[in-house]
């Protein structure tokens, strides 16, 4: 079975090339911290690693698809996305319940109905959840906070503001309500309560950030004394304060952080430092996207066409960020075409490229649902159900 997949993944990534370096198999070198990891995350089990570094006996591999709230809330469009995610060996979905244009599918939130920013695109939310669950699927509700384009221009006291007292906008007109303001955090943890209610596992933040595009130079908040430490604090806080609130309801909690702040923990002028807001929830999720990297960024003259390169210096880097916590590590991967198209050969790379770094937990992001399901089947049966038990390597042609 073991040279048959070895041969399968070498005619596949010969077939649709996505780098010359990526490896046939699904195994990270012998001997490492990430191969410890990775033996772990395999069986979802922690037996292989030192006590220092083991996972809680609650986590298991995650291996999941993020969806729109209008796919998700369709039950035509649901029940054919269980097929597919259950055809590949996908055990979890994300599902966008608010997204950065300040529209949110979660409904009964007072501010929310006060600024009509509900939209029904799940008409029945808790049984969208059962659905899922039903199917042996893990739930993830995704929730976007500070990047808010609808209320920070309902509500203009709650924006990041410009010298002259107008509302700030990023580069394509996209407005930010201000991450300092209490009754931002409160409205958004109103959502997520209301979402674990509906019985998700998990809730994700997104844009738990400062904003980063357009002339940020021109922001300004309600603290002035706004700097990376303040930000960052003031991440911390609202992590914390979500800790408390969302817990008793019986969720875990993720965050999705800037794929680059895996290498780079000068905190980008966003005000995230990785590890420190790792460590105020269950999972983090770097958004590493090679399309999104800079053209010379880890060597590499183009980021975007070498994914299997890109996606493993990232994930060596946040293994080596998040040290003995690195299980909670799932980074966000490519399935999309944006500058350079992604074939099968592309996305199965960067799962690969993960792996070798004993990094097993992941989501695929696709804007339209449209994955890529042969990236991760051989002969119609999940790829990680033919995954070799030791080290065995044949680099693609």
């Amino acid at each position: 079975m073991i040279l048959a997949v070895l041969l399968w993944l070498a005619a596949s990534l010969h077939a649709a090339p996505a780098d010359p370096e990526a490896p046939g198999v699904i195994v990270p070198d012998s001997g490492t911290a990430a191969a410890a990891v990775f033996a772990a995350a395999s069986t979802g089990t922690a037996a292989a690693q030192p006590a220092s570094s083991r996972p809680p006996d609650w986590v298991k591999p995650l291996r999941g698809v993020h969806l729109t709230g209008w796919a998700a809330g369709s039950p035509k469009n649901r029940r054919a996305i269980i097929r597919e995610v259950r055809a590949a060996g996908l055990n979890a979905v994300v599902i966008a319940l608010k997204e950065y244009d300040g529209y949110t599918f979660v409904r009964d939130v007072p501010l929310a109905h006060e600024t009509g920013a509900f939209v029904n695109a799940i008409p029945d939310l808790a049984g969208c959840v059962r659905e899922f669950k039903a199917a042996g699927l893990y739930t993830v509700g995704r929730i976007v906070l500070f990047k808010d384009n609808h209320l920070a221009r309902r509500r203009p006291d709650l924006a990041v503001r410009r010298p002259d007292g107008g509302i700030w906008a990023n580069a394509k007109g996209v407005a930010w309500v201000d991450p300092y303001r209490r009754e931002v955090w409160d409205y958004n943890l109103a959502i997520a309560s209301r979402a674990a209610g509906a019985g998700f596992d998990e809730i994700q933040f997104d844009y738990l950030r400062f904003p980063s595009d357009g002339n940020v130079r021109l922001c300004r908040y309600s603290r002035r004394d706004h700097g990376d430490h303040t930000a960052n604090q003031n991440l911390r806080s609202f992590l914390t304060t979500a800790r408390e609130r969302l817990k008793p309801l019986g969720v875990k909690l993720s965050l999705c952080v800037f794929g680059m702040t895996a290498s780079d923990d000068s905190g980008m002028g966003i005000g995230q430092h990785m590890l420190d807001l790792a460590r105020l929830a269950d999972f983090v999720s770097p958004m590493m996207y090679p399309s999104h990297y800079r053209k010379g960024i880890y060597g590499l003259k183009n980021p975007n066409r070498e994914p299997y390169k890109t996606i493993r210096h990232g994930v060596r880097d946040a293994v080596a960020r998040l040290g003995p916590e690195a299980w909670r590590l799932r980074p966000y991967f490519q399935d999309f075409s944006l500058g350079f198209r992604y074939h099968e050969g592309q996305v199965r790379a960067q799962i690969l490229a993960a792996a070798r770094e004993g990094v097993t937990s992941w989501i695929l992001w696709n804007p339209q649902n449209r994955y890529t399901w042969a990236a991760l089947r051989h002969n119609n049966q999940p790829i990680y159900d033919f995954a070799p038990t030791k080290k065995e390597e044949n680099p693609a042609p």
